[in-house]
């Protein structure tokens, strides 16, 4: 046990160190932890072969991603997702996350019927596993490119609900073929309802109860606890009812995030709580994709490559269909936009445990093992490294003219006045003769007038950047009144009741102002 247990440190570390590098390049991590990971698989490195060996055991590597990864990843991303953002993009994500979904599946499961030739059961099995989307690489590169809110909030607010319907419909193919009659169709939709709407109602109920429970308590380290057992807890119990562990966790975190954080969370919670979550996410993806990595490498995906390519073809054609088709008739919705969705859709660690999950004596599991494989390395290294390029072609970024313009002066600016700031300090000091600062203090003075002038037409020009300026004045200045009553508490000249008032303000200020811009 404690061999095992420095296997795992030693996992941790090399994950942590590749995910530290790849942040200071400005690189996608998990794209740099899934193409490292397969290296080291492929060469023989002495000291990491025990721990490739252990990693890449099916029931091991199923049993961390699936039981231990997933709910932590799937709570972390609700937990902090506004209702309020889901509810105004609700059009678009239900479409491509249900009927998407459903579309991807049935598509992707008859192309591989009648072009890989795989038998009907099988070959929607490995529908399933590709309908699931995984948007951490691309929601990571979003984030250093500045691309428009809303889009990320879609991206994101899809994957959340259509890994609860693939992992529902995973399910279902293993015991009935739906498309064989209007028998196994019909009971295809009552286990899919059944299975669907029980998790909803375990994670709604058992996130209610975990609210509930926190008008009770202050004290974020406990609160913290509350919601590891209320994530956990929604994924077995649901699980052992045979209902979608996914789906419960989904609403269990988007209740407790919203409802749980408005009625018995402290902003001093808040804060800690989401913190907390982000330090076990950054983990969790860390590991996952380097294990996705090692577990690539693993599969011999050389002999049946022309197999792979055409599996390729058909998801990239499934997901084509699925999206432009869900969002047909949706408006307000560009179609540079649809066009990101449809190449952002990669796919990752959850198809793979789940097709390791497959029982050893499933006919067509190692045909199901290498099509998954090679579509997800695919996926994650070709999809991966060319949305960037793709989102810069198409547009969508924040980056325009006025941005960089503004932000081009705004340098100017403060390196004039840090410079006029120098010359002061050394006047002062007598290191220059007023002669000599005199003149440099004049050119700085007609470099600053000539550069608050070009600022002033910056504004005229394009009013949204004074717009922009308010809100992060406005942010940063709440920021200084929280540590002001901070330092308050501290000292003791108020009381703890009347800090937690003047914090919750401040928080409700921030959220509101965060609602409106958004």
């Amino acid at each position: 046990m404690e061999h095992q247990f420095e296997l795992v440190l030693l996992l941790l570390a090399i994950a942590a160190g590749i995910t530290a590098l790849a942040k200071k390049l400005k690189a996608p991590y998990p794209i740099a932890l899934v193409i490292v990971g397969a290296i080291l698989g492929l060469v023989h490195i002495p000291g990491l072969e025990e721990l490739k060996g252990f990693i890449v055991e099916d029931e091991i590597f199923t049993f961390v991603i699936v039981s231990i990864f997933l709910p932590t990843l799937l709570g972390e991303a609700t937990l902090k997702l506004p209702f309020s953002h889901l509810r105004e993009n609700k059009t678009p994500i239900l479409a491509m996350a249900l009927f998407g979904t459903l579309v991807t599946y049935t598509v992707i499961g008859f192309l591989a019927v009648y072009i890989l030739g795989l038998e009907l059961k099988v070959a929607f099995i490995f529908a399933a596993l590709m309908a699931a989307t995984d948007p951490v690489s691309v929601l990571s590169i979003f984030k250093s490119m500045g691309v428009n809110h809303r889009l990320a909030t879609i991206i994101e607010g899809e994957s959340l609900i259509n890994d609860g319907v693939a992992y529902v419909l995973f399910k279902i193919s293993l015991t009935t073929f739906i498309f064989a009659g209007f028998t196994e169709l019909g009971q295809g939709l009552i286990e899919f309802f059944k299975t669907s709407l029980g998790g909803l109602a375990i994670g709604l109920l058992l996130a209610y109860l975990f609210s509930k429970i926190l008008r009770y308590f202050d004290d974020y380290p406990l609160e913290i606890v509350f919601s590891m057992i209320l994530f956990y807890s929604s994924f077995f119990i649901a699980e052992i009812f045979h209902f979608s562990g996914v789906i419960s966790v989904v609403a269990a975190g988007l209740v407790f995030g919203n409802y749980g954080a408005k009625i018995g969370m402290s902003p001093t919670t808040k804060l800690n709580i989401k913190t907390f979550w982000d330090v076990l996410a950054l983990i969790a993806n860390s590991l996952v994709f380097l294990m996705v990595g090692l577990e690539i490498a693993n599969i011999d995906i050389t002999e049946k490559w022309m197999m792979i390519l055409l599996a390729i073809l058909i998801v990239l054609i499934g997901r084509s269909i699925a999206i432009y088709g869900s969002l047909a008739f949706t408006r307000h919705i560009p179609l540079a936009w649809k066009h990101v969705f449809n190449w952002g859709g990669l796919k990752g660690s959850l198809s793979i445990a789940l097709a390791l999950s497959l029982p050893v004596s499933f006919a067509g599991r190692e045909d199901i093992l290498v099509l998954t494989f090679g579509v997800v390395l695919f996926s994650l290294v070709v999809q991966g490294l060319t949305i960037k390029p793709l989102v810069n072609v198409l547009g969508v970024t924040k980056t325009k003219e006025s941005s960089l313009s503004y932000e081009k002066t705004l340098s100017e600016i403060h390196q004039a006045t840090a410079g006029r700031r120098a010359i002061e300090e050394m006047k002062d000091e007598a290191t220059i003769s007023p002669l000599i600062f005199n003149k440099l203090d004049d050119d700085y003075q007609k470099k600053l007038n000539k550069l608050h002038k070009e600022l002033e037409n910056l504004y005229n020009k394009f009013p949204r950047l004074q717009e922009d300026q308010l809100v992060s004045a406005r942010k940063k200045s709440l920021y200084a009144e929280y540590e002001a009553v901070e330092e308050l508490a501290k000292q003791h000249l108020i009381s703890s009741e009347t800090a937690e008032e003047e914090y919750k303000k401040i928080i409700d200020l921030l959220e509101q102002d965060k609602e409106e811009t958004d």
